[in-house]
């Protein structure tokens, strides 16, 4: 659902790094990179751009295929330095079959993996 989404972070470097580990098994991956910023995109659109600028406070929500994704985004972003902010798990107060994982990146942006589908 999500074309583009544009985060500000205090350290570019830091932060692709971060986020090319931990987005590797959601399948994004570099689409662009400038001297101000980064893009990640997958196969199956939506892109993430990181730019050098003031962090704000936002949430965003990267799809996933399986529940198994959803861990291994998880693990990916604890082992990149991330801090947990909600293990996998369901949510049924969302709904029933919604699976997903939270995690504070360095700049302290909430995020999150999500499957939808049951098992």
């Amino acid at each position: 659902m999500i074309d583009h989404l544009s985060l500000g972070v205090a350290d570019l470097a830091k932060s692709k790094d971060f986020y090319q580990k931990t987005l590797q098994p959601l399948g994004y991956q570099i689409k662009v990179e400038m001297d101000h910023g980064v893009c990640f995109s997958s196969a199956d659109g939506g892109d993430l751009w990181i730019v050098k600028n003031d962090p704000s406070k936002t949430h965003v929500a990267f799809g996933a295929v399986s529940r198994e994704l959803v861990d291994a985004f998880y693990q990916a972003a604890i082992d990149a330095g991330g801090t947990d902010n909600g293990a996998p798990g369901l949510r049924p107060h969302y709904h029933e079959n919604y699976y997903g994982a939270f995690v504070i990146d360095p700049d302290g942006y909430n995020i999150e993996a999500v499957c939808h589908k049951e098992d």
